[in-house]
């Protein structure tokens, strides 16, 4: 007899955004400019050349936006706030009016019961910091504590959760070292480990900040991209070889768990770690660690698929490949609904704090049909499954606080471009008219029932 799934009584269920990829450029305002204007000046940076300066215009369209997720039925919303809205400059002069938009949002998501989870970095470098050497230079820790300071003193007394960085393995590494992400710098070993110790250093300096100066006791987590396996099989040799894989380092890559999670949650770096990247230190002072592992209340992961793994020679983890005609997003990512399970079971084990999916969805080419409406079947699909595999790791005795789905409207996203739609909610971004997907109505279907419609019906008789 099939388990029945469950989710936690506290559980809530939300949707994401980040602020470049909705709202439009501060610059337009006469505000600052992010690494990202930057970047998408680039020529062949953008995979379909476009740019974010008007993105979904949230900044202006926030009222509609915020009933359309009422309307679906929200417990939560989390988004990011643009440091160079806040602070043109990166440093110096706040911004009133970069601020007050955040005001605005925060009072009109309050007002239709909705909780605001701020994400205070999501990317978007103010570009004038990028010129005094961004997160190459430590004093990136002491401006980010600033930033972090003048957006905690208008907000808190409203925000009581909070989000310090998203995934450093992509602002870093992908942007840093690979060069496929804003700034679009290839830097060598020592200036991209110099670069992510920096950012663990702003993350504690952050945290710290927002429990000196918060007006209403707040709670804080992370949000670093949950990179995650499953097991080929059910043998203990295949599960020890994944729990290698998601913690373990085998070779040279910031693309990976431990190396952001470890010093954060435990307040070291991992030993294989520092061998492997000997002699690229990471340039810790006195005190640095104990900086970086401050105590948090939620372990945030954002997690989209997994690869698949077995145990090789002497137990070493061995990548399975993925069969032909593996369903894949149009990201091209494999549909994993086990990644929800893995991720959030083994990160809960190690690291011992309640789990909030920070991201989780899938991207698509949803087109409005001649009904009017958007019949996004795959994502609706998608979504069940993941959630299904997500409650499982309830049941095996992961403590789950939430869920956020990727994303609550399609937008621009990043080196894509508008050619990527994860939305629960259609933008047409040439009208900016917005119309609930399908999937919008079964998740707020979802959520009137507290997970318990992804239950097949009860037969009677």
């Amino acid at each position: 007899m099939k388990t029945l799934i469950q989710f936690p009584p506290n559980f809530f269920w939300g949707a994401a955004t980040s602020s470049h990829q909705i709202e439009g450029s501060p610059a337009l305002e006469g505000l600052g400019e992010s690494v990202w204007e930057m970047f998408c000046r680039r020529s062949g940076k953008v995979q379909d050349g476009s740019n974010a300066l008007i993105a979904c215009d949230h900044v202006n369209r926030y009222p509609e936006d915020v009933a359309l997720m009422k309307q679906i039925g929200l417990q939560a919303y989390r988004f990011s706030v643009a440091w160079p809205r806040v602070l043109p400059g990166g440093t110096g002069q706040v911004s009133s009016k970069g601020l007050g938009f955040y005001d605005r949002l925060v009072d009109e998501l309050l007002g239709a019961g909705i909780a605001p989870w701020v994400t205070l970095y999501h990317w978007d470098l103010p570009v004038e910091l990028y010129y005094r050497g961004g997160w190459l230079n430590r004093d990136s820790a002491d401006w980010f504590a600033d930033y972090t300071c003048a957006v905690v003193d208008r907000l808190s007394d409203r925000v009581q959760n909070w989000f310090t960085l998203n995934e450093p393995q992509v602002f870093i590494w992908l942007a840093m070292r690979e060069g496929v992400h804003a700034p679009g710098d290839k830097l060598g070993w020592n200036e991209v480990i110099r670069a992510g110790h920096h950012a663990m250093l702003a993350h504690g300096k952050a945290v710290q900040t927002i429990r000196a100066y918060a007006k209403k006791p707040p709670k804080v987590g992370y949000a670093p991209v949950g990179i995650t396996y499953r097991p080929a099989t059910d043998s203990a040799a295949d599960l020890e070889a994944t729990k290698r894989a998601f913690f373990g380092m085998g070779h040279r890559t910031l693309w990976c768990n431990a190396w952001w999670m470890d010093p954060v949650f435990n307040g070291h770096y991992p030993e294989d770690g520092l061998k492997i990247f000997h002699p690229f230190a990471p340039p810790i002072q006195n005190g640095d660690l104990e900086t970086i592992h401050q105590p948090l209340d939620f372990f945030g992961a954002n997690i989209y698929h997994a690869q698949t793994i077995r145990s090789g020679p002497d137990g070493r983890p061995e990548v399975v490949p993925s069969p032909q005609g593996t369903a894949r997003t149009l990201m091209g990512w494999d549909v994993v609904p086990e990644a929800l399970y893995y991720g959030p079971k083994l990160f809960y084990d190690r690291y011992k704090l309640p789990v909030v999916v920070t991201e989780n969805g899938m991207s698509n080419t949803d087109t409005l049909s001649a009904d009017g409406r958007v019949h996004d079947d795959a994502r609706i699909e998608f979504t069940r499954a993941y959630l299904e595999q997500y409650a499982r790791a309830a049941q095996d005795g992961a403590d789950l606080a939430g869920y956020f789905h990727w994303s609550l409207m399609d937008n621009f996203e990043w080196d894509r471009g508008y050619t990527q739609r994860f939305g629960l909610i259609h933008v047409d971004y040439q009208t900016q008219k917005r119309t609930l997907k399908e999937s919008a109505h079964w998740y707020g279907r979802l959520i009137a029932t507290h997970g318990r419609s992804l239950n097949p019906p009860v037969e009677v008789g």
